[in-house]
């Protein structure tokens, strides 16, 4: 539909086309080396005017069940190519991603909606995990350990899972594909994707660039699906006996699901789940510092991140300081619009049932007491203003539930102690910020919050050095850094005995 939102710019009012090199809009599924339709489609929709870009091939359990098989058939001889071979292909991967960065970065800024340089930060962000598992798949280290007796030597092996169900969201509907897939090619697994049904343009030009790269058939595999047959291919790649491992990012509640799914077969499992990440300021902060923190922690891609700050809590003594700065900050950095409009920072969200969740929450929030200092509407379709709350109390429900939206709410604290009961008071534990230059207080908090990740004086986290992932509800396991390709690894014991001391 045209869009016209108040305030938007002019060069608003008209009609955006997806425009990428043919090889890498690809609309069918990857299947053992081919391209493969179903017999029916869906449609993926530009969420920022509502209007189809493409139409995909809406693959069924069949179509799952043929991937786990040609997974598995390919496991058996990609299990057996050396670590530096995998590690070469890899880095090629790598190199051609880096090569189609601005139509890779296209197709997330029109099925996802974030801005055009954000999208292209995901691009770079997901080939940092193809080429960071390129180095690892080299140095996965088994060891010799010292035996208790003289005629016989102790080893551990570690030899890769197999077949690995890889589902993903639609927030960084490429970076969430690399960071799994990445680590589990370099360990010698090969994989079955199911793209979520947002965002599957993305998956699909993985799958090209993979087969550019020289990955073999049945290596790499995405099944995309409509809504309607995600439990179903979500079933069969969670339940089939060829299936040794699920790898998921999304809610608390899916995550469930699929345990229980997987449950049966006892797969090995990681899960990142949901996020309710608190963002402290003390009296001791940078002020300025704290409120860049806020607004790039908040506001990228439109509060729409696992790891987006959720809850603010501010200390008395520079409460009232830290609200104007960022009010200002809001109202000079912030301007909604397509992700193809150049200088846009704030897209729509997803889908207008989001829009709704963000509305729902500010409309809870006022009815307690709550102020709107900034924001607080929702415009036409999935659009909707950044909001700034204050006077925000722990019984409204934005501070209760993930918003996954522009809402910025902020809760007066007097102590330390009453900060920390407040930011640990959630049954999800993901990420989690403060600002302070007191040196003590760094380390206590940094040691007490019930998070995965702590961000001190900063408010961008990711790096494929470090490890991600959450404690309590927000998952299992971590990806990244050195420890995520163990995800993908068993360690066998080997005993060799008989030997003439």
């Amino acid at each position: 539909w045209p869009i016209v939102f108040p305030g938007l710019p002019a060069a608003m009012q008209r009609h955006y086309s997806l425009d990428v090199s043919a090889p890498l809009l690809r609309t069918q599924g990857y299947v053992d080396g081919r391209w493969v339709s179903a017999a029916s489609v869906f449609p993926v929709l530009d969420p920022a005017t509502g209007e189809e870009i493409a139409r995909v091939s809406d693959c069924g359990p069949a179509e799952a069940k043929q991937a786990v098989d040609a997974a598995y058939k390919a496991f058996h001889s990609w299990k057996q190519y050396s670590a530096k071979e995998r590690s070469v292909l890899l880095r090629k991967w790598f190199d051609l991603l880096m090569l189609h960065k601005e139509d890779l970065a296209k197709l997330i800024t029109f099925e996802c909606g974030k801005p055009m340089q954000e999208s292209l930060g995901e691009i770079a962000y997901s080939a940092s995990f193809l080429e960071w598992f390129s180095e690892e798949a080299r140095r996965v280290y088994g060891d010799v350990v010292p035996s208790p007796a003289k005629d016989r030597k102790l080893l551990l092996l570690k030899q890769p899972v197999g077949v690995s169900s890889i589902i993903t969201p639609w927030n960084f509907p490429s970076a969430m594909i690399t960071r799994k897939a990445g680590a589990a090619l370099a360990a010698g697994c090969t994989v079955v994707v199911k793209p979520a049904e947002d965002t599957p343009l993305s998956a699909l030009a993985l799958a090209e660039l993979a087969e550019q790269a020289g990955i073999p058939a049945g290596v790499f595999n995405v099944v995309p699906c409509s809504r309607e047959r995600t439990p179903s291919v979500g079933e069969v790649l969670c339940t089939d006996p060829l299936v040794a491992k699920i790898s998921f990012t999304g809610s608390t509640a899916t995550g469930k699901v699929l345990l229980k799914l997987a449950a049966d077969t006892v797969k090995k499992a990681s899960m990142e789940l949901g996020g309710h990440a608190p963002f402290i300021v003390f009296d001791s902060a940078d002020v300025d510092r704290a409120v860049v923190g806020a607004m790039a922690s908040k506001f990228r891609n439109s509060g729409q991140t696992c790891v987006c700050s959720n809850r603010f809590l501010v200390q008395s003594g520079i409460h009232d300081h830290f609200l104007e700065k960022l009010g200002r900050a809001m109202d000079a950095e912030l301007r909604l619009g397509h992700g193809a409009e150049p200088g846009t920072t704030q897209g729509p969200l997803i889908n207008t049932r989001a829009a709704e969740k963000v509305v729902h929450q500010v409309s809870d929030a006022v009815s307690r007491g709550a102020k709107v200092l900034r924001g607080g509407k929702r415009l036409d379709g999935s659009f909707m203003e950044p909001t700034l709350l204050a006077g925000v109390t722990t019984d409204m429900i934005c501070t209760q539930e993930e918003t996954f939206g522009p809402l910025l709410p902020v809760i007066r604290f007097n102590t330390e102690e009453e900060a920390l009961a407040i930011a640990n008071a959630s049954n999800v534990g993901l990420a989690g910020y403060f600002y302070s230059q007191d040196v003590s207080q760094i380390w206590r908090v940094a040691e007490a919050l019930e998070v995965g990740l702590v961000g001190v004086n900063e408010g961008l986290l990711s790096t494929p050095e470090a490890t991600f992932g959450g404690v309590k509800q927000s998952g299992l396991g971590r990806e990244g850094s050195k420890y995520g390709i163990d995800e993908y690894l068993e360690v066998k014991y080997m005993c060799f005995g008989g030997l003439k001391p």
